[in-house]
């Protein structure tokens, strides 16, 4: 082949790759709004939130590239009641999902007041709202939780089972979404993921990534509960005492029937025999609680990978279809996770691994590279700021307040000091109590009305909440300040 002919085609191949990022490129000013979210997601499984158990490079670089919030919390931190929240911009006793109830899809939520000012709308993955979804013009959702492999999916016409991981498939969607969109019309998709929410089953490749891996524990693991109040010592989510056999994943006894079988994996271990340099080894006490925290722990972060590696492809999709530069993309999670922290996995109570989601944002020319702010943000925010970046306004009873203005790293001066907490499900799944609290920058304080008890924090001096204060006599000025705030809280936000 002569010079003139490769210069010849390497042109028209550089030609066609400009028209094929011509075609992509929006037709519109108002950016493409992308958002993921994952199931029990600690931010503390980041490694940009500093993680000492798991390096996510995808996460980390969409960090580097935006901002990461570093006080973003969950106002009610459990499933449902969080992504109602997330769709309205308003409490639980607003939006009317208190618990794990249905949503009432009729009511004025982000994707319906995206669709209506002329952004295609799309959900893909877990919904876990009951009621079908409304405002979106393509969805396809898990029904319930769904499965790891192989899930079955809810779409307008009915059921269909697609094949692979479900990490894997959920990513897939959302290619597909991007690829079928209208390109003459800006988009919204959420793409919400079952990651890494328990039973914790990665796929195989990620499962032997940290199959023997050994976990550090956290400074909290064997918390003994000292000075906290009764509904701490009474939960059923801890560790060593509330993870099952199936959980744990240790294979039940051949030649059970069904119901047997099943009873027997539900069943707490006080034993477990495994092989060690080729040896049988039978495990209990403190080396058994050692283990079960690895177990739990190694299956957890291998689901936190795989979705790590798939936010990668995501991106990458992203950038090689040429929408990256005018995509506000936005990462985080239902809520925050215990990882054995005061002990316990799961969420619901209002001590900060359970209530501090993860919130990275990449939106060029709108937001700085390593952009940080350690103001307080709520989930109830991430509607409006939504809403403010397709230039929409935002209706009077939205509570929530756009994080615009953190994306530029500046506090406005009117920014919150502190925000509510209620979980309503009592006993409910773990049998956590009901409470409600305030939490400013400084300070937390928790009630747990069915035990009229309190807990009181200094969040300086013990970030990790275990001195209860209330009792202390230096802290009875600071207690009445904290008790009058939840007050003027509840009465603002009109929770009576």
């Amino acid at each position: 082949m002569s010079k003139s002919l490769r210069i010849v085609r390497a042109l028209v191949g550089c030609l066609m790759v400009l028209v094929a990022a011509c075609a992509e490129s929006p037709k519109h000013d108002r950016p493409n709004i992308l958002f993921i979210m994952t199931d029990d997601h600690a931010a503390h499984a980041i490694s940009a939130y500093g993680s000492r158990v798991n390096s996510t490079p995808h996460l980390d670089r969409l960090a580097s590239e935006g901002i990461r919030l570093d006080r973003c919390f969950a106002t009610n931190s459990i499933c449902t009641p969080s992504r109602a929240t997330i769709l309205t911009g308003k409490y639980s006793h607003k939006n009317g999902v208190t618990v794990f109830n249905e949503f009432d899809g009729s009511q004025p939520h982000v994707a319906r007041m995206l669709q209506r000012a002329g952004y295609y709308t799309g959900v893909v993955g877990k919904w876990h709202l009951t009621s079908e979804p409304t405002g979106f013009d393509r969805w396809t959702v898990l029904p319930g939780q769904g499965i790891y492999q192989d899930p079955v999916f809810l779409t307008p016409k009915g059921r269909v089972t697609k094949p692979g991981y479900v990490t894997d498939v959920i990513t897939d969607m959302a290619i597909d979404f991007l690829d079928t969109r209208p390109k003459d019309q800006p988009f919204f998709l959420m793409c919400h993921h079952k990651a890494p929410h328990r039973p914790w089953e990665p796929d195989e490749k990620h499962r032997a990534l940290f199959a023997g891996r050994q976990i550090p524990e956290p400074p909290t693991l064997r918390d003994n509960y000292d000075t906290r109040g009764d509904a701490l010592r009474e939960n059923k989510q801890r560790v060593f005492d509330d993870l099952t056999r199936r959980d744990l994943k240790i294979a039940a006894p051949l030649g059970l029937s069904a119901k047997s079988r099943n009873a027997w994996l539900d069943t707490v271990p006080t034993e477990a025999t495994v092989i060690s340099e080729g040896q049988s080894i039978t495990l209990r006490g403190a080396e058994l609680q050692s283990w079960k925290y690895q177990r739990y722990m190694q299956d957890y972060l291998a689901c936190v990978q795989s979705v790590d590696d798939n936010i990668g492809r995501l991106m990458g999709e992203l950038q090689a279809r040429g929408l990256a530069e005018n995509t506000l993309v936005v990462y985080t999670s239902d809520q925050g996770f215990f990882l054995g922290d005061h002990g316990l996995y799961d969420k619901r109570f209002m001590y900060d691994p359970s209530i501090k989601m993860p919130f990275i944002a990449r939106w060029p020319q709108h937001i700085k590279p390593r952009t940080t702010s350690g103001s307080l943000a709520i989930n109830a925010d991430f509607a409006p700021t939504f809403l403010e970046a397709a230039g929409i306004e935002v209706p009077s009873d939205v509570q929530g307040t756009s994080l615009r203005p953190l994306f530029t790293g500046a506090v406005p001066s009117s920014w919150r000091q502190s925000f509510y907490y209620r979980y309503y499900h009592d006993p409910g799944d773990h049998n956590t109590r009901a409470h409600y609290g305030v939490r400013t920058e400084t300070h937390k304080l928790i009630y747990f009305p069915t035990k009229d008890q309190w807990e009181l924090f200094d969040l300086v001096r013990d970030p990790d909440e275990l001195r209860n204060l209330v009792s202390d006599p230096a802290s009875e000025s600071l207690l009445a300040t904290l008790k009058a705030e939840l007050a003027r809280l509840r009465r603002d936000l009109d929770d009576r």
